[in-house]
């Protein structure tokens, strides 16, 4: 699929931002790049709380932050920041989703407005604490909570199918659990032809999505997991997002 020039742009704008204050993790931060743009585009509103679980993967969320006219701290992890949008702190890997639950069930006991989106990584879905959260949203019936997950097939140290295959296991435990499950393109399909509100139920949205979209030598490599952008490979990259 050709990238959108938006899309491109994002990119761009995450390498001369990463590249300025210290940052790598391109790979997981250029997988979810239409997902996230996506969200801040198109679906999210003042109501709404976004929670990045893949902390790693901060530099288009800080980008699109920054085009919201937040000024997040710029460190290789969110931290949690709610005057400049961020309202939990990751990193340590399957915490968000369990942050984000909490944050739903609040909204629902107060009667307030507003979704509750959590962005995980495929690698985190093997913590138990995603497992556990499954079965409380659904017994809960949070209806405003959604979690998607970056179906790229990378984590740190390899790719999730040798190390411990998640997809179905996960999609077939939140049909079980009482969770609305979906499948998509999370490079080509748009998030609004989903009900994400419907039946009392929480959704999982599982996005199959190319670690390092965009730039061919990162694309489905799991060093680029958290390589350094530098000399050539730097200039090679921005030349093909152009």
């Amino acid at each position: 699929m050709e990238l959108s020039s938006r899309s491109k742009q994002v990119r761009r704008d995450a390498i001369a931002l990463s590249k300025a204050n210290g940052g790598y993790h391109y790979g997981g931060s250029f997988s979810c790049a239409e997902i996230l743009i996506n969200l801040w585009d198109n679906i999210l509103d003042e109501d709404d709380r976004f929670v990045l679980s893949k902390g790693h993967g901060c530099w288009v969320y800080y980008v699109l932050l920054r085009e919201k006219g937040f000024n997040p701290t710029l460190e290789g992890h969110p931290h949690y920041e709610p005057h400049e949008g961020i309202y939990c702190t990751s990193g340590s890997m399957g915490h968000g989703l369990p942050a984000g639950l909490g944050m739903a069930l609040a909204r629902k006991i107060l009667g307030r407005k507003g979704r509750v989106f959590v962005l995980m990584g495929d690698g985190e879905c093997q913590e138990g604490t995603t497992w556990e959260s499954l079965l409380v949203g659904g017994r809960l019936s949070l209806e405003n909570l959604v979690a998607i997950v970056d179906n790229n097939g990378i984590q740190g140290s390899g790719f999730v199918n040798e190390i411990l295959p998640i997809k179905e296991p996960l999609m077939n435990a939140a049909k079980a659990a009482n969770w609305n499950v979906h499948e998509i393109d999370g490079h080509n399909e748009d998030l609004q032809r989903l009900n994400l509100t419907s039946n009392g139920k929480p959704t999982l949205i599982l996005a199959r999505t190319i670690k390092g979209k965009g730039v061919s030598f990162m694309e489905n490599r799991p060093k680029w997991h958290s390589n350094w952008l530098g000399g050539s490979d730097e200039i090679m990259a921005m030349e093909e997002l152009k």
